[in-house]
């Protein structure tokens, strides 16, 4: 267990890739279809929900790459499966000009194959951090990787945004290809040889799926903590498609000024991460269940504000209300995958790479999830509700529940020894 800084860099360089290819299917391709191809909205939302769904798969690719001892392979061949699917959604814009059903199929595949790659990619990726990282840098790895994979899709949405203009379809075809092209040959170049600096290689395990499965799920602090992550992203996902709406809804936003919410909250969720990165590694302050606790109840009280602030506040006060909020989410976030990468070595049989599929599934799950039981909650309420702030802020404080229960099941699950960032011999 010794990633150098240098190899924690590296790999974040892969998730930085992994984001770059993820935001083209989820912002650029939507965006399109909705506008340019003049499609419904529910189908574009259907395609990301679809890739989401095929995550369920994540626990079979992590514990393929424990019986193959190596992870890099599932990583490489998981970026190449990515970005076959990135292209192949792409070429899918132009069929459905011509051919709606052969387009549509053309891109139920591509997304199908988008599923794949990331779930292939992603869960390698974080069982080897989990099993070659020493526990007091896991935080700073957490952090190093997920900003690396912000950092990722801010650049990649930028960038694309300013090389379609004019638009054409092959143009559109040509960035997607090149940067699919992009993201894998840097997987390759930042993989080359990490493995192989490793104090320990991973023991090649045989055994059926399903006996692998059942092992880690009869284990109760797995078990309890898939469930905390299902419910703790579940809250994470659930305002995604009602905050803007509520913005021009309830406090009269224009749509230039909802759009920029989501770029605030982002910010904040940047400064969260950071936050634990370098409070929790650089000045080894706190554990990373006191950081998890800490953010899903300043979540749970940031929601609680918004709520409150539509029954009159100013406009203004949303604002400062939403970057709270994702600043706790971000600091969440960043310590519950650093505990992910700690707590992936517990139990028998090492597994890790199982472990990490079952919760990444969960994750995947609720992403999906969230964001669907957002929406139908508002449209519920609002046949009860007499205003609009009444019907969202019921939502918000639902949401805000289920942070808080999140944070009780942490408060249980976790050890304060098993996930401190304990200081290691030598360092």
């Amino acid at each position: 267990m010794n990633l150098s800084w240098l190899s924690i860099i590296r790999l974040g360089v892969v998730q930085m890739s992994l984001g770059a290819v993820v935001v083209l299917m989820t912002a650029t391709l939507n965006r399109l279809m909705v506008v340019e191809l003049a499609l419904p909205a529910v189908l574009p939302g259907v395609l990301v929900g679809l890739h989401y769904g095929v995550q369920i798969t994540r626990p079979n690719w992590g514990l393929r790459s424990d019986m193959g001892g190596r992870r890099t392979p599932w990583i490489i061949s998981g970026m190449a499966i990515l970005g076959i699917g990135g292209v192949l959604a792409a070429v899918s814009i132009p069929i459905i000009d011509n051919s709606f059903l052969l387009g549509m199929l053309t891109s139920l595949i591509a997304y199908i194959l988008i599923g794949i790659g990331v779930g292939a990619s992603g869960t390698s990726l974080l069982a080897l951090l989990a099993t070659s990282t020493t526990p007091r840098r896991r935080a700073a790895a957490a952090t190093i990787t997920w900003l690396m994979m912000i950092a990722g899709i801010a650049i990649t949405a930028g960038a694309t945004g300013v090389m379609l203009d004019p638009y054409s379809h092959t143009l559109l075809i040509k960035i997607v290809t090149i940067i699919s092209a992009g993201a894998l040959a840097l997987t390759i170049i930042a993989m080359w040889k990490v493995e192989l600096y490793q104090s320990k290689s991973i023991p090649k395990q045989e055994t059926s799926f399903i006996k692998g499965i059942s092992e880690i799920w009869s284990e109760p602090k797995a078990r309890n903590f898939a469930i905390f992550i299902f419910l703790s992203m579940t809250a994470y996902f659930m305002q995604e498609l009602i905050l803007e709406p509520y913005a021009g809804l309830v406090f009269g936003f224009t749509p230039g000024e909802s759009t920029s919410l989501s770029g605030l909250q982002n910010g904040g969720v940047f400064l969260g991460m950071l936050c634990v990165g370098i409070v929790c590694t650089g000045l080894n302050l706190g554990s990373l269940k006191i950081w998890i606790v800490s953010g899903c109840v300043g979540s749970a009280v940031s929601l609680l504000g918004i709520a409150l602030l539509g029954m009159g506040a100013p406009a203004q006060y949303l604002s400062i209300a939403v970057v709270c909020l994702g600043f706790f989410n971000g600091m969440f976030a960043v310590a519950a995958i650093g505990s992910m990468m700690s707590l992936a070595g517990q139990g028998r049989n090492s597994r890790e790479g199982t472990r990490m599929g079952i919760w990444g599934a969960a994750q995947a799950i609720a992403a999906g999830f969230g964001g669907l039981l957002g929406a139908v909650s508002v449209d519920l309420m609002k046949l009860v509700s007499e205003t609009e702030a009444t019907a969202y802020g019921s939502v918000f404080l639902l949401e805000a529940a289920i942070f808080l229960v999140s944070a009780t099941m942490a408060m249980k699950i976790m050890s304060e020894r098993a996930i401190s960032p304990a200081m290691v011999p030598g360092e």
